[in-house]
């Protein structure tokens, strides 16, 4: 893509803005568009260079723009689908997300990361080992560090590791990482791709322009990532908690084994690891796939994963308070990595859940309760939905909040000494909350001031 193209952002959000900045510094004029009226041109503006030449539309895209431009970038929360976006597509606009702008303009060498569950986790721990060998090293992407916020810094001896979602995946062209990884796949957001079949799909694209000279890590645990290693181009490179592999990284009892094709190589034991659950013991292994097909040597690598602590949001322990454990698992956006969370616990459980609906259903969380969890506290749209689904189960200690305050206050009524508190809501945030890291650090502050 050349610069002098008529280039439409659409979305003004933190993405939105990021694309722009990157645009603006490579010496582009784009045109940023949201159809929220109620945003304020100038607060926009406030947020890129003062000297920049660009153009902000609210509301109404003009049709002389829709029909002059040529590339349009869109923000990970808008649709590919959007009616809008249909009518540029035929109006012979080429359709990029923010990931393929970075991409464009970035450089050295890549490892990206995509799965249902896991990849922050993943991707700060991959970050770190990197950081443990190369000296300019870039974390991206979903993980809070926009990708178009880094390009341009990149140099040729430089290396990335990339979180990316779903919704990135859907406007890829040219994006080509070096080490791709699918750590897993179950039913997510399904309100916006519709259906299983669509998100798996739109999940491998990770992968797509990857040649056999490339490495793809995938889970050997997960039928349709297993699958996928079948029909992708690239090397793979598997992972298991569940069987001994002839060449990948696997879990030994509690030993985790890097075997070569020629020899086997004990990288820890679990014992060492500061990461609670069986889950993070998958994503530990994927980052010790991923280390060893970006370079790095095994010394470094063992020495990372065994410091390595857990990310903010994930299984986070936040305080004990009269005997009692929180622990913030905001990051549980979804049913699958609510099961892993409340499967990682030890002790009897007090849950906080529900948020968003995103159109999945409950029963496989509410499923793993029985002999773990003693309460139940919920709140947002889905409260309802998941106290059916406890109910039909016969789970009966349920109790609904209106806050984040008062589904704390709930639990350090009803907890005691010895039990656990876990916010890990099987849900996305939205509605109540601007995103997961806003939810768990109001929980987080709640706790504070017990």
């Amino acid at each position: 893509m050349t610069v002098d193209k008529r280039i439409l952002i659409i979305g003004a959000g933190v993405s939105g803005i990021g694309a722009a900045r990157l645009l603006l510094d490579a010496g582009a004029c784009p045109v940023i568009y949201d159809s929220n009226t109620s945003l304020k041109e100038e607060a926009l503006r406030d947020k890129l260079p003062e000297s920049s030449d660009f153009r902000i539309f609210l509301g109404e895209l003009p049709e002389k723009e829709k029909k002059e431009t040529e590339v349009v970038v869109l923000s990970p929360g808008v649709p590919a689908e959007l009616p809008l976006v249909e009518e540029l597509r035929e109006n012979g606009a080429e359709i990029w997300g923010e990931v393929e702008l970075a991409y464009h303009f970035a450089k050295g060498r890549l490892a990206a990361i995509t799965g249902t569950n896991g990849k922050t986790t993943t991707t700060a721990l991959v970050g770190e080992i990197l950081r443990s060998f190369y000296q300019e090293v870039f974390v991206v992407g979903n993980i809070g560090n926009a990708y178009t916020g880094e390009a341009l810094k990149m140099s040729e001896s430089s290396v990335t590791v990339a979180e990316i979602s779903s919704f990135q995946l859907e406007t890829i062209r040219s994006f080509h990482p070096q080490v791709s990884a699918i750590l897993n796949i179950t039913p997510d957001h399904l309100d916006r791709h519709h259906t299983m079949e669509c998100y798996m799909r739109t999940k491998e694209l990770i992968a797509r322009n990857q040649e056999a000279q490339d490495t793809c890590v995938l889970n050997y645990d997960d039928e349709e990532t297993r699958r996928f290693g079948e029909l992708v181009k690239a090397s793979v490179l598997y992972f298991s908690r569940k069987h001994i592999l002839d060449r990948g990284v696997y879990l030994n009892g509690a030993r985790i084994i890097y075997n070569d094709g020629r020899e086997q190589t004990e990288i820890c034991d679990i014992s060492e690891l500061h990461l609670l659950g069986s889950h993070n013991h998958e994503n530990v292994m994927a980052a010790i796939a991923i280390g060893i097909a970006m370079g790095v040597p095994l010394p470094q690598i063992r020495r990372t994963v065994t410091e390595f602590r857990a990310v903010e949001h994930r299984i986070e322990f936040v305080a004990e308070k009269n005997g009692v454990v929180y622990y913030n698992d905001s990051k549980g956006t979804n049913t699958d990595a609510s099961i892993k969370a409340v499967e990682a616990m030890t002790r009897p459980t007090l849950v906080i859940g529900g948020g968003y609906d995103k159109h999945v259903e409950f029963d496989d969380w509410v499923k793993t309760f029985e002999g773990r969890v003693k309460q139940l506290v919920l709140l947002g749209a889905t409260a309802g939905q998941i106290a059916a689904t406890a109910r039909r189960y016969g789970f009966e200690h349920i109790a609904f909040a209106e806050s984040m305050e008062e589904a704390v206050e709930i639990c350090a009524e009803k907890a005691e000494p010895g039990d656990a508190v876990l916010l890990s809501p099987a849900c996305a945030s939205w509605g109540m909350f601007r995103n997961y890291e806003e939810r768990g650090r109001i929980f987080k502050d709640c706790v504070r001031r017990l």
